[in-house]
Formats: structure tokens, sequence, C-alpha cells
């Protein structure tokens, strides 16, 4: 599993709670944060798995949804929240001051699904249901979605992720 390395960098312990309920241990296998991408592998039996994508094929005005859980701990509910929009633009390269300098974001997918604080680490899905990007961050001066949300492809993301199992 990927997610983002500014969710689990301080992290003690690490784990998942799946829609069904189910709470599993996480270990971290391995995270970059000059890329913001971790790997984490889920301990546990029948997990849910969603097919990765091409993030190369996406077109602008395709339809976008966003999971992710932006409510965190505060609501006692397993089931992730569902934005839809869609892909604003490609490429999108971003100042190195996100993220305090750290962090090279570059060829992002900027989408206008609601993207907010919580959501980070959680999949962009193509109108498929396939996984082709790892939401990241927003642009908000309120902390709230205003319609700038940004995502890692997924291409860079396995890409990334393939090199910290190996390495």
């Amino acid at each position: 599993m990927c997610t983002n390395y500014h969710v689990v960098q301080k992290a003690d312990h690490i784990s998942v709670t799946l829609p069904d309920g189910r709470t599993l241990d996480v270990e971290y296998v391995g995270g970059d944060e000059r890329s913001d991408l971790a790997v984490l592998k889920v301990k546990g039996r029948d997990l849910p798995v969603a097919e990765l994508g091409d993030s190369d094929d996406l077109m602008i005005g395709e339809w976008m949804i966003a999971l992710g859980n932006p409510f965190g701990l505060m609501v006692d509910d397993p089931q992730p929240t569902v934005s839809v929009g869609v892909v604003s633009a490609k490429n999108r390269r971003v100042s190195h001051e996100i993220g305090g300098g750290e962090r090279f974001y570059q060829d992002l997918i900027q989408t206008d699904a609601a993207i907010n604080p919580g959501n980070s680490g959680g999949p962009l899905a193509n109108s498929l249901g396939q996984i082709v990007g790892v939401n990241t961050f927003i642009f908000s001066q309120s902390g709230g979605s205003v319609g700038l949300g940004f995502a890692i492809p997924i291409n860079r993301a396995k890409r990334v992720a393939g090199e910290l199992i190996k390495y």
C-alpha cells in the first residue's frame, strides 16, 4: 500500500481501518520525504484490492473520485468520504516551499474534487474505479477545499514504491 510520507513520518504505530470495520496493523516498509511517498505492508487476510490505472492516460475534464478520511478520528465510522470532480490540469509543478522545501512536487494531477486535510494518502480514482493518483495536498487560504487539490500520479508512485521495496 502506498500513502504520503507526511502522513506517517512521525507515527509510532500505524494501523488501517477497513470499510468492513476491521482494524489491521501496518508495517512501515520505507518512505521518501522528497517524493512524499511511503510504502506500508498491511497484515491481514481477504484484503480489498483496487486496480491501478495509468496516470499517463488522464485527460483534462475526465471525471475523478477522491477518497479519504478528512474527519480522522472525529467520526467513528470506517467508511471513507468520497468526492467527485474532474482533472483540472496535468503536469502541475508546485513551488518547493510547499512541504517546507523538503518535498519535490512536479507533474502533479490537479483536480477540483474536494480534497481536504485528512484526505492525504488516499486514492484518486478514475470513473472505472482504477487508482490513478495519491491525494497529497490542497491550496487553500481557509484550510478547506476550494477546488485546488493535487495528487501524485500513480505511475510515479509505482516507480518510487518499487525502489523503496527493493532498496
